[in-house]
């Protein structure tokens, strides 16, 4: 018989005890989960759009990266700030995309979707309840602990943007609404833990608002002034939350050095109002940085293009916004299929999608149908000129049916 000696390391590995693997709920965490529903949103956008490579790529990447992410924080048997912080935002990005896959490509009721979420995370908290007699994350110190937490995270962040694009579309709320709207439930849900209710059930109903509170700041602070925000855009606003959260964690990962990790029954390593301090100190930083990047107003640019097509006269009036930049990159497309230009018309299709994708938070809700109309039409103008061999007649038709569409919306057919 043999026995592995304690100087093994793995031998000492499987003797470490399994700590706390989340942190502790401070105004920093709740800073760092806002700031990180909107970089998961904001990138995974980025990914699919600007650089162009399609939600099946963007989707298929991120769930593999994800699943290392995971895979390292399950190894490790106590909280490591970067390892969490990573894995959310990793989750925040593929709960998106779980929702954006059934709204947008299955063509799943918002309505549906929702319903289909709760009853899910129901699902989860019953069989964690019935497994572990627990749902507070005070106490996620064993392996199948965790896995309940990771499953009901996956979940709310997948409910949180199913019940925040239904709240911004069926009540037309808007992000600037919808930013106050959120704020104020939040708020509620702390009034109502103040005058007793269960901290458990706060926190939960607290984690699944802040992720369309972090949609409605985020495209508050990414869509243009015409629009009635920042106009810092998605890539600046991306960049600008990532540095706030790698400051908050680097700073995470020096107190959990220095004090350990915090069990249950622990008072927190740091004070609750200096914690609060250095949230502020974040929040400030943001504002500080949005104002001071913030571009001035710009003209919305006016539909020009050829006699060989007659342009749309689309203006401020429509019932989703101001249409004119979308109609002139249309305009454009038709003019180059037209000439016969197929890889000219390809080329400024991505003009488009990113022009329909950065304006969508904030023509979307001011009236979905007429959105959506517009954007099935989009999508299949991309689709026909992004074909493996695309063809003139059927580039021209799409391109003419978008034209038809933005005109019917526009009040002119």
């Amino acid at each position: 018989m043999t026995t592995r000696s304690t100087t093994d390391p793995t031998a000492r590995r499987s003797l470490e005890p399994f700590l706390n693997k989340v942190p502790t709920i401070t105004a920093t965490f709740w800073l760092i989960k806002v700031l990180s529903t909107t970089v998961g949103e904001t990138f995974a956008d980025y990914l699919t759009v600007q650089v162009g490579l399609g939600w099946a790529v963007t989707d298929g990447a991120m769930l593999v990266v994800l699943a290392a992410v995971m895979f390292a924080q399950l190894r490790t048997r106590r909280y490591v700030p970067a390892i969490y912080w990573a894995t959310v935002v990793l989750v925040s990005i593929v709960g998106t995309q779980i929702t954006d896959l059934f709204t947008d490509i299955f063509g799943v009721s918002l309505y549906v979707s929702t319903a289909v979420f709760m009853v899910l995370l129901a699902i989860v908290f019953t069989v964690w309840w019935r497994e572990e007699r627990t749902l507070a994350i005070t106490s996620i110190d064993t392996p199948r602990r965790e896995r309940f937490y990771w499953g009901a995270i996956l979940v709310t962040f997948a409910l949180g943007t199913a019940a925040g694009d239904l709240a911004t579309e069926a009540l037309s709320l808007g992000f600037r609404n919808g930013a106050l709207i959120f704020s104020g439930l939040i708020l509620a849900v702390w009034a109502a833990k103040k005058l007793g209710l269960s901290t458990v059930v706060a926190f939960w109903i607290a984690y699944v608002l802040t992720r369309p509170l972090g949609a409605s700041l985020g495209d508050l602070l990414s869509q243009d002034k015409s629009y009635g925000g920042i106009g810092l855009g998605a890539q600046t606003t991306s960049v600008l939350f990532l540095l706030v959260i790698v400051a908050l964690v680097a700073r995470e990962q020096l107190v959990v050095r220095r004090h350990g990790v915090r069990t249950k029954g622990q008072a927190p390593a740091v004070h609750p109002a200096r914690d609060a301090a250095w949230a502020g100190s974040g929040l400030v930083a943001v504002t500080a940085a949005a104002l001071f990047l913030a571009p001035g107003a710009t003209a919305a640019p006016t539909a020009t293009t050829s006699d060989a097509r007659t342009p749309i006269e689309a203006d401020t009036t429509s019932p989703i916004g101001d249409l004119t930049g979308i109609a002139t990159i249309v305009d454009d497309i038709g003019t180059l299929v037209d000439s016969g230009d197929l890889a000219g018309a390809k080329t400024r299709a991505k003009d488009l999608e990113v022009a329909w994708d950065s304006s969508e938070a904030a023509m979307k809700p001011q009236s979905p149908a007429d959105w959506h109309s517009i954007d099935g039409a989009i999508d299949e103008t991309l689709t026909a000129v992004r074909a493996g061999t695309p063809t003139q007649d059927a580039c021209s038709t799409a391109v003419a049916a978008l034209q038809s569409s933005i005109a019917t919306v526009e009040g002119e057919a």
